[in-house]
């Protein structure tokens, strides 16, 4: 594993972001031209040594309350011993026309040289640690002969660097508990990136503001905490977990912020020979807010492999997550977290996915099974959505998808496949949705629909009601879940079947079997079937309406088939009445109500 960089090389990347918003590898706190060597490595270590310079031929502040010695350790990234000073700076303006950052790093006798380039860094308008506009008109980068990157101009307005500091714990935040903004109209300009084997370019990118607070934690704490979680790293201490996970819950609810655009990007490259390309149209980071982690919407993403295949999908949104209820957990425990904490409290500590959702996604790739064969297939939509969790459970389900279509392949050996394809179908377009909520008042689980649906083929609908579904149904106790299981029962459920076409390829494939034609066997299958079901449910009232519906769906003279069953006592069928039904299936008629209708 490879060790961090010291709290110095930390406190240099900190330093830049703060000043410039954007994050530079890290350096340790150096004036300019100076350079700091690590302690000697051993020959026989393949542990990395590294070497830093930080170059600032020079720097403009008139009117400014900190000297420009000052400023230039600030800039070279020693910023706590001066972070008092940059809270308090106030210039008319600072300017500073180029830093360089230069690193060599030493592997077994081979050293790799890079440098980055931070291009006419300007800060206007400084008053009490609040710059009016802060702007960098771009970044150039270099790494070994073959490495280089260019990035264009990014600025900010009212970039507080004084709340930044707070935020951190670098100064003292004075009691602030409310969310403050940091800054607004951020923009990106996008850039670019060569390596050997890969080349991308970045569009551009905004974000309207951005609040914080300042965390619970001192700068000084989190890198204390840092290097013992890094010195730890294999058997963490019960402190060292719960005082990190305890910092990790404040700072999930010390940010709030806009939306964050992204145009997109466009990389290619070179893979086993072939020609990767991976692009994505736009990107959307949705606002942040205390405890939830934001919704991501992505759109144009495309994947192309040489001439063997493509993947694309129109939009894809991976929908919020809500921390509260692991932060919660996280507040309420004691400052140690051994794994018995961990194990009472693993079901608190799941967050609350709300799902996501795919459009417009295109496969055309070779089949691995079957050389000469591809695969063709899409998705037009597919939606999962969750909701109303309960102990790290959701309660309300809600997923659908439409129009996932698969090409049938010009040669298979599936008997199946064979059999549809010489009936003339040459794709197969499906659908599907799941919809079932749990009421908490009635102690009952909705099943609103589970759905089944082939283009041209057939619709089957489920839905129903299972009664007796208790709190208990989400306990946390395993005993408790079983128990609860074992109490539910089923109050009704019902059955719709619509035949758009899959009757006639079953009976055409029967036909083919029975050497007879479709039209000579629907009457004998509908005879068969009415009669079976009249015998299985003999001693029934409802007996000859069910059996006589059955038939006219199976004898094609009705398209659709409706079958409801309803219990005739509350709560309704329980686990011991469908234990009781594997030995004899008609214990169940006497409980229950059947009615059919086409």
């Amino acid at each position: 594993m490879l060790s961090s960089p010291s709290t110095k090389r930390r406190l240099s990347a900190l330093a830049v972001a703060l000043l410039l918003g954007v994050t530079l590898q890290a350096a340790p706190a150096m004036a300019q031209k100076t350079k700091t060597k690590p302690a000697p490595v051993a020959a026989a270590s393949a542990e990395p040594t590294t070497t830093v310079t930080v170059d600032i031929p020079s720097i403009a502040a008139p009117d400014a309350n900190v000297d420009e010695a000052t400023l230039r350790a600030i800039f070279s990234g020693n910023i706590v011993d001066h972070a008092e000073a940059l809270a308090g700076l106030t210039a008319s303006s600072i300017t500073i026309p180029e830093i360089t950052l230069n690193t060599a790093v030493t592997i077994d006798g081979a050293t790799t040289d890079s440098s980055m380039t931070f291009e006419n860094i300007v800060l206007s308008n400084v008053v009490d640690g609040v710059a009016e506009t802060v702007s960098m008109s771009g970044t150039a980068m270099t790494s070994g002969e073959d490495i280089s990157g260019t990035f264009g101009a990014v600025s900010a307005n009212q970039f507080d660097i004084a709340g930044l500091l707070a935020l951190y714990g670098l100064v003292d935040g004075g009691g602030q508990t409310a969310m403050k903004t940091l800054y607004t109209d951020f923009t990106f300009a996008g850039g670019s990136f060569t390596a050997p084997e890969v080349s991308c370019t970045f569009g551009a990118a905004t974000a309207a503001e951005f609040k914080a607070r300042p965390i619970n934690a001192s700068f000084a704490e989190i890198m204390a905490l840092s290097e013992a979680l890094e010195a730890e790293a294999d058997t963490p201490s019960p402190e060292t977990l719960g005082k990190a996970l305890h910092i990790y819950a404040d700072i999930l609810t010390a940010f709030e912020s806009s939306p964050v655009e992204f145009e997109g990007f466009d990389c290619s490259g070179i893979e086993d020979d072939e020609t990767v390309a991976f692009s994505v149209a736009s990107m959307t980071m949705g606002g942040m807010s205390p405890g939830v982690y934001p919704s991501i919407d992505i759109t144009g993403m495309d994947l192309a492999i040489g001439d063997d295949g493509t993947i694309s999908i129109g939009t894809l949104n991976f929908k919020p997550i809500d921390l509260s209820a692991p932060i919660a957990a996280i507040q309420a425990a004691p400052d140690a977290l051994d794994e018995s904490w961990f194990a009472a409290n693993a079901r608190a500590l799941i967050p609350a996915f709300a799902g996501f959702s795919i459009a417009d996604v295109a496969i055309d790739i070779p089949d691995p099974d079957l050389e000469g064969t591809r695969i063709v297939a899409g998705i037009g939509s597919l939606d999962l959505s969750l909701s109303d969790y309960v102990n790290g459970i959701p309660t309300a389900l809600d997923s659908r998808a439409s129009n996932v279509v698969l090409e049938m392949p010009e040669t298979t050996s599936d008997e199946q496949l064979q059999t549809l394809m010489a009936l003339g179908v040459t794709s197969i377009d499906a659908g599907f949705a799941i919809d079932a909520r749990w009421n908490q008042d009635a102690k009952t689980i909705a099943i609103n629909e589970v759905s089944l649906t082939g283009a041209d083929l057939a619709t089957i609908t489920l839905a129903g009601t299972i009664n007796n579904a208790t709190e208990a149904l989400f306990s946390s106790d395993e005993s408790m879940m079983m128990a609860a299981g074992m109490g539910l029962a089923l109050g009704d459920l019902k059955l719709d079947i619509s035949d758009a076409g899959l009757s006639d390829i079953i009976m055409t494939i029967a036909a083919a079997e029975q050497g007879s034609d479709p039209d000579t066997l629907r009457p004998v299958f509908a005879g068969l079937a009415e009669g079976s079901v009249i015998g299985m449910l003999a001693g029934s009232a409802e007996a000859q309406k069910v059996g006589a519906a059955v038939s006219a769906f199976v004898a094609g003279k009705a398209s659709s088939l409706s079958i409801a069953v309803m219990a005739k006592n509350l709560p309704g069928l329980g686990m011991l009445d469908f234990m009781a039904a594997e030995q004899d299936p008609t214990s169940l008629l006497s409980k229950v109500t059947i009615d059919a209708s086409n």
